[in-house]
């Protein structure tokens, strides 16, 4: 019943022993924590008031965005799509920027 990610597992209502449910939520909790964090800088806290941490049965933490509007998940994809560009960007660049190894001729 999990993907290959481990998302649509279902969610640990009953607790079984021995799964590290602790682990696993505490990891997603600071996962959301981050996010948060990122969404109160760029004005979208209010845009994803369901944001949570949760876990699995597996005891693999989760990260709940909730119910949003449209237009946040719109812009929320857009910021991504913007990073990841800007990340690829700096890393041509960076490769440009490096120094040629200059070969030595072989004897």
């Amino acid at each position: 019943m999990t993907d290959r990610r481990g998302v649509v597992a279902k969610r640990a209502e009953d607790l079984i022993p021995g799964v590290p449910y602790v682990r696993g939520w505490a990891r997603a909790r600071r996962s959301a924590g981050t996010l948060a964090d990122q969404l109160v800088l760029l004005g979208l806290d209010s845009d994803f008031p369901g944001l949570m941490a949760d876990v699995n049965v597996s005891g693999d933490g989760l990260v709940q965005l909730g119910t949003v509007r449209p237009e946040a998940a719109e812009l929320l994809a857009a910021m991504i799509t913007a990073g990841l560009h800007a990340e690829r960007d700096g890393r041509e660049s960076e490769k440009g920027a490096l120094p040629r190894r200059r070969e030595t001729p072989a004897v």
